[in-house]
């Protein structure tokens, strides 16, 4: 029978990133395509049907596609220098905990299906969750055929690369409808079962958030040459934006502000940059939290640009709201698995794009450092195996 920790030892060659640590597998990318044929194959070795739809997701079927399906999974790409948990941890915790139930004899009544979703991280074309808010209808498909990753590459050559008809991407309301409750499995990105002594724990809501792009622009020229009263430098007001994410956030409680990206053009040493792109990640409770920290920051930057003689450009490039998961269905959750915990997250996930769609679940394994995103992140095979046994159970109560 398949474990979790032993399906995870089978990929953890497969995009592993020496300069950065950790993983790096981004959607379309060599060692992302390498784990869509490892999971087609560990699929197929589990008895489940595999098919990929118009929007590059895949699909692994026990019993024949239909209505009202059962479907967990979540993802197998990373964030640059990720951890090996967040997103393969469901789908190998999907697979074992098909072949549990197929080893106890069990028989699904309604149809039950593991899915793989492209792109969660965004780490390539920039947009989170891209494979599940293509399925879901919530990105305008002719944007996201024009998302470009950092070598200009679109999301329309990627696809078509992979062997996909990028004309095809979009809504699909014939996958959407086949899916009757989503119960996704995931590493928690946090301390709360640490905190708890806890191995496992039920999703209540996750954070809004979204992410924006600034373009500072201001005058290219040569380090050395140019005295500093006759300078246009882009790089002083992106650094007053870092400063001013770190107090906006802090001024609203429980509210996050992250600069993790910084693109100076033409990026040399010794070099004034033409412009600075800016990444900014910003959640909080709700829409009006998260937006008035947004608008603050880019206050801050507006005022840091001018005094620099600077231009400042923002554009949004995703943004979700707060995600409150099917109270029903989670209620059952609870009570299914002897009263587990409920926690709410900051980290968005598929199963929150879902949520607006259809009845949706989370499930969160324990992670003892806390960490995520980062090569230190962690689960215990102990705890991996109790998140399988828990998966297991939920599937097996929802689709028998």
């Amino acid at each position: 029978m398949a474990e979790a920790t032993a399906l995870l030892a089978d990929i953890a060659g497969v995009g592993a990133d020496g300069r950065r640590g950790g993983y790096s597998r981004h959607g379309f990318d060599p060692a992302e395509l390498e784990l869509r044929e490892w999971f087609t194959a560990a699929a197929r070795r589990c008895g489940l049907a595999v098919e990929t739809d118009r929007n590059g997701n895949l699909w692994a079927w026990w019993g024949r596609p239909g209505p009202d399906a059962v479907v967990t999974g979540s993802h197998l790409d990373s964030v640059p220098g990720g951890g090996a948990f967040d997103g393969p941890l469901g789908v190998v915790s999907a697979l074992a905990a098909v072949d549990s139930l197929r080893a106890d004899g069990f028989a699904p009544v309604r149809p039950l299906a593991v899915v793989v979703f492209a792109e969660e991280e965004g780490g390539r074309f920039g947009v989170p969750c891209l494979g599940s808010r293509l399925l879901a209808g919530t990105i305008d498909p002719d944007a996201a055929r024009r998302l470009t990753d950092q070598a200009g590459t679109t999301l329309a050559e990627a696809v078509a690369g992979a062997g996909l008809d990028p004309a095809r991407l979009g809504r699909d309301d014939e996958a959407l409808g086949r899916i009757g409750r989503f119960v996704e499995l995931h590493v928690e990105q946090g301390r709360g079962l640490a905190d708890l002594d806890a191995p496992v724990a039920v999703a209540s809501s996750i954070l809004a958030h979204g992410r924006w792009r600034f373009r500072f622009g201001g005058e290219g020229n040569h380090a050395g040459a140019t005295p500093i009263d006759d300078r246009r430098d882009p790089m002083l007001p992106a650094a007053q934006l870092v400063l001013a994410a770190r107090r906006a956030a802090a001024g609203v409680p429980g509210a996050r502000a992250t600069v993790g990206r910084v693109l100076p053009n033409p990026g040399g040493t010794n070099v004034i940059a033409s412009t600075v792109d800016v990444w900014l990640d910003a959640r909080a409770a709700d829409t009006a939290r998260t937006r008035a920290v947004v608008e603050e920051i880019a206050v801050a930057a507006r005022a840091a640009a001018a005094e620099e003689g600077c231009e400042v450009a923002v554009t949004e490039e995703s943004y979700g709201d707060t995600v409150f998961f099917d109270a029903s269905l989670r209620d059952r959750l609870v009570r299914g698995l002897g009263g587990v915990p409920v926690l709410a997250t900051g980290a968005g996930h598929d199963a929150g794009i879902l949520a607006a769609r259809v009845p949706t679940a989370m499930l969160f394994v324990r992670n003892p450092t806390g960490v995520s995103h980062a090569p230190a992140e962690h689960a215990e095979p102990a705890d991996c195996a109790a998140g399988v046994a828990a998966l297991a159970a939920v599937l097996g109560e929802l689709a028998g």
